[in-house]
Formats: C-alpha cells, structure tokens, sequence
C-alpha cells in the first residue's frame, strides 16, 4: 500500500478563477514526498536525513501530468511510493486525489548524496533496505 499523506489546500493556494496555482502541485508532492521520510525514517523526514544521517536526496528528475483542478472544498490526498531504486537514486509516483478524483500524478527521482561534500553515493544499507520493501511493483 503507498503511503497516504494528507494536505489542507488553502485559499492562499488558489490563483484568481479559485483552483490551485500550478506552481504549488509541485510542492504539494514534495511535501507528501517528504511526509513519507518522515514516516518511515521518522524524526523530520529529509530534515533529519540531511542534519543527523549525513546523506541528502536531491530531486534529478521531475515530472507532472495534471488531471483535474484542485480547490479548498475538500482535502488533497497523496499516494506515494517509491517505484525504482538504482545504486545512487531512488524513484518516486506521487497521485493526488481530491474527493476521489485524480488531481495529478507525476514522477520523481532523487539521487543520494553525501554531506557535506555534496558528492553522489549509494544510500546507506538500512535506507535500501527501507525502500527495496516499499517498493511498488510495476502496473
């Protein structure tokens, strides 16, 4: 089962004709993305990954296919799991639903680094081991 994280849409999140502004359903995955660290490495997600496990996972890759428009009236739910490991990066889908309705979906992987040099590296065992169990398996 993918990970379920749930976002308030706010009116701030809406452009004039009242439904979300592109620019924010990008960030809305992010924070789902990153809702998922936080749930199963826990203690602040990427945050706690970058300052207290020495490793970062920036974003190589991202894609985004919008399906419906999203408002206020009901609450954005985002599916996410991991789809793909490879030896330095890791591959996300995310799904937002609103009211049952598919929002968006798109694609994003991230590639392991080490901190502070910034250089690609494997993630570290317990990490594959994390997502190698999460992984979704193919449609």
């Amino acid at each position: 089962m993918p990970y379920l994280h749930e976002i308030r849409v706010a009116w701030g999140d809406c452009d004039p004709a009242g439904i979300v502004y592109t620019g924010r359903i990008p960030a809305f995955a992010l924070d789902a993305i990153d809702g998922w660290w936080d749930h199963y490495v826990g203690a602040g997600g990427w945050y706690y990954n970058e300052v207290k496990r020495g490793f970062g996972t920036p974003f190589v890759h991202m894609s985004l296919d919008f399906r419906h428009p999203m408002t206020p009236l009901h609450r954005l739910f985002c599916e996410v799991a991991p789809t793909r490991l490879g030896d330095t990066s890791v591959e996300f889908r995310v799904a937002g639903r609103q009211d049952g309705v598919l929002c968006f979906e798109g694609r994003f992987v991230c590639v392991f680094v080490e901190q502070p040099a910034f250089s690609k590296a494997p993630p570290p065992e317990d990490i594959r081991a994390l997502i190698e169990s999460q992984i979704e398996p193919a449609a």
